[in-house]
């Protein structure tokens, strides 16, 4: 009874991440309309960006939430975050200026950060011994579902889109049938915006419902200690320093490779590989599928195979496929299906999956959910900052994209070396179990 009540839970808690994967899609895939509609500058664009779920906006929120998380409960933040969510996006599809917009997407991204240390925290908690890198997987999954179900709206919904006829109508309907045509088309993003709201009061309604953790219940005299000590706690006790660097270290490694892909991916397809704008979107799209069915595939071994294992494949995939890059093998059909494909696993055999499980593991209760707001808001932040350096790498026309290749490799490699060498050795183990290792009985 137990396991299927982790599994529904899980199933629910997840959806956050569907909800912060989807909102950094829905935000880009629709950045070009917002554009037009409102004449924003590159600098302008910036600033949502940088304020957004993929960057500061999160980060702001997760080390919020995950405090919070410790000092009133996961339920507490289950119970009110999505509603902050849902507001972000209601601002966001009534935008109808700049401040507007860049307001909505902050608070968007503050909920989607404040939602994350809770949400692994909980499915950790929540999970039997032999389930708890089952049920990361699956919120994994929910993370690759984001990005391929938003990217699916956002063709279908897109101008020439099979589904731009209807769209088209309801904007005629709602703004006049002599309105412009850029305030016609925005309406395409408007609606995708819409899917999240209606999945977001959807996981509302579930998580809301939810018990809260046991882990915490039973732990709940150290919530009486206040944020204030935990934080105090977390940056002197040397073991947990420790495990926020080792963390740090391999997630923002990896994680400063793969915010910048949504920019180097349509690049790839479309210079070396020659294909089209609506082909090369086609193909990021597809790549969501290949990380879905990778961490499905995975789930059913994680808790019975060393990690080590699965570590080491996905880092070797992305490897594998940025050397590919800069071999040029990328300039035919079959080339760029293989980097698809491994580009794909590597994010579905991903470092996140280690951090996400590990993070959870790796601290004790009083302080496991402000631990992984910490980390979540050093990475997002920096990357933020990566999105700057790279650009400038980068250079205006691509003529540095062969050194920002070779950046990725030697980021990747930084990710695997850390990660073999601090590994921990948490498979089959409580998480009481792991405390008491790791701090003594008296944390």
């Amino acid at each position: 009874m137990k396991k299927n009540s982790s599994l529904r839970s899980t199933l629910a808690v997840s959806l956050n991440n569907y909800l912060d994967a989807g909102a950094i899609v829905a935000g880009s895939s629709g950045i070009t309309l917002w554009q037009n509609y409102l004449g924003l500058s590159e600098m302008h664009l910036g600033w949502l960006n940088a304020l957004s779920a993929n960057a500061m906006g999160a980060a702001i929120g997760a080390i919020i939430g995950g405090f919070l998380a410790d000092k009133f409960g996961r339920k507490f933040i289950f119970t009110y975050n999505l509603l902050v969510y849902m507001l972000g996006v209601v601002i966001v599809m009534l935008s109808v200026s700049y401040p507007m917009l860049l307001c909505g997407f902050l608070i968007t991204g503050i909920s989607v950060g404040i939602g994350v240390p809770a949400s692994w925290t909980y499915i950790s908690e929540s999970s039997e011994v032999t389930n708890r890198g089952r049920n990361i997987c699956i919120s994994q999954m929910s993370w690759g579902l984001g990005p391929m179900v938003i990217l699916f709206f956002g063709m279908l919904f897109a101008p020439g889109g099979f589904l731009w006829g209807p769209v088209e109508s309801l904007a005629h309907a709602f703004i006049g049938a002599d309105a412009a045509q850029p305030a016609v088309e925005v309406f395409s993003s408007r609606v995708v915006f819409f899917t999240l709201f209606v999945v977001a009061f959807i996981a509302w309604n579930l998580q809301r419902r939810l018990q809260e953790s046991a882990e915490f219940e039973s732990n709940k005299s150290d919530a009486k200690s206040g944020i204030v000590d935990n934080i105090k706690l977390l940056f002197t006790n040397h073991t947990a320093v420790k495990m926020v660097a080792f963390l740090a270290t391999i997630y923002l490694t990896w994680n400063l490779v793969a915010s910048v892909m949504g920019f180097f991916m349509p690049h790839i397809y479309e210079t070396a590989g020659g294909l089209s704008n609506e082909a090369a979107n086609m193909l990021s799209a597809i790549s969501w599928v290949f990380v879905v069915v990778t961490t499905f595939i995975i789930s059913f071994f994680v808790d019975k195979v060393a990690h080590r294992l699965f570590y080491i494949f996905g880092l070797v995939a992305a490897l594998s496929a940025w050397i590919l890059v800069i071999g040029g093998g990328v300039t035919n059909i079959a080339g760029i299906w293989v980097f698809t494909i491994l580009w794909g696993i590597n994010n579905g055999s991903s470092v996140q999956i280690f951090y996400a499980l590990w993070g959870s593991e790796l601290f004790p209760a009083r302080f496991r959910a402000g631990a992984q707001g910490l980390m979540f808001f050093i990475v997002r932040g920096l990357s933020a900052v990566w999105g700057l350096v790279f650009t400038y790498i980068y250079g205006e026309n691509g003529e540095g994209f062969t050194i920002a290749a070779y950046c990725m490799i030697a980021l990747l490699l930084i990710s695997l070396v850390v990660g073999l060498v601090g590994m921990p050795n948490t498979r089959g183990k409580s998480l009481a179990q792991i405390t008491r290792e790791r701090y003594g009985e008296d944390i």
